[in-house]
């Protein structure tokens, strides 16, 4: 039998639950931060079904309906090709998103390792991965990115491998000022009284601490990582014809910038809109999660 302690003890937990739910959507940082994930998330869906959901074709050219410009049939207009520029536009969204998604992950994991063990362990481990580092944030990150891809060739998995081995150094070097901070914590110490192991610490300790820091990075990176991949594929290293991609849609549209202004004007927007919105979320969360308030 429940008494009524219990029950007012429930009801008193799911009041708390409910205020401090309505409290979170109610604060204006957090609103703005579920818009703009929201949105994002709206993204992520339409690139998935982008396929589905386009009017027309992306790839297939139709030489009757060449250069139309926007209407009520065609509402981005068409290119030199025939080919429907929504559609193009809209399937691009797929490309650019889940490209630079590829590229976020592999640079935050693989640079949150590499800068956590050289900040751990120090030494002639630290030194060696350091100077790695600073030898590749020598160079301009773009002009980098366009040797590299070119010496790989012209495609856009070469492109994602290019600006991956060139972006992952700042995050390295994050990591470590991070972990070397954090190894001299005290939950750290008690944590090698207790007899836990090297890779235990880093694993179950350090990283699970110092991860947020670095979404936040993350998120704000994913707009560079959509430019970059619009500027590599718009110099033609990327995406190639006839693949929908919006630097290289912009690439195509550079003759017709006169006649057809329409086909580079859209590309353009869709990736004005996007990176916006990536950077907007990414500062919400920079204010949301700053350590030092």
């Amino acid at each position: 039998m429940i008494s009524p302690t219990s029950d007012k003890r429930n009801s008193l937990v799911k009041k708390s639950v409910t205020n401090n739910l309505i409290n979170i959507i109610v604060d204006k940082k957090n609103r703005k931060i579920l818009i703009y994930s929201s949105l994002i998330i709206m993204l992520f869906i339409i690139a998935l079904i982008s396929d589905k959901i386009v009017p027309y074709d992306p790839i297939k050219a139709d030489l009757t309906t060449v250069l139309l410009s926007p209407s009520n049939t065609h509402i981005f207009g068409t290119d030199n090709l025939g080919r429907d520029l929504f559609s193009r536009v809209i399937c691009g969204l797929k490309t650019s998103l889940f490209s630079s998604l590829i590229i976020t992950v592999f640079i935050f994991a693989f640079g949150m390792i590499i800068g956590v063990t050289a900040g751990y362990y120090g030494g002639i481990i630290d030194n060696i991965l350091m100077k790695i580092t600073v030898i590749l944030q020598s160079f301009p990150s773009l002009i980098l990115a366009i040797a590299v891809a070119g010496m790989l060739g012209p495609s856009l998995k070469n492109t994602i491998i290019a600006i991956c081995i060139i972006n992952w150094t700042k995050y390295a070097r994050m990591a470590r000022s991070l972990a070397i901070s954090a190894k001299e914590s005290n939950y750290i110490k008690s944590a090698l009284l207790c007899g836990a192991k090297g890779y235990q610490i880093i694993l179950t300790d350090i990283i699970p601490n110092i991860a947020s820091t670095l979404l936040v990075m993350a998120m704000l990176d994913i707009g560079g990582m959509i430019l970059e991949i619009a500027g590599l594929c718009f110099l033609g290293l990327g995406a190639q014809p006839p693949t929908p991609e919006w630097g290289l849609m912009m690439n195509e549209a550079r003759k017709y910038i006169y006649n057809a202004p329409w086909m580079i004007i859209f590309p353009g927007i869709a990736i004005l809109l996007v990176v916006f919105l990536f950077n907007l979320l990414g500062d919400e969360l920079r204010d949301r999660f700053d350590i030092k308030q």
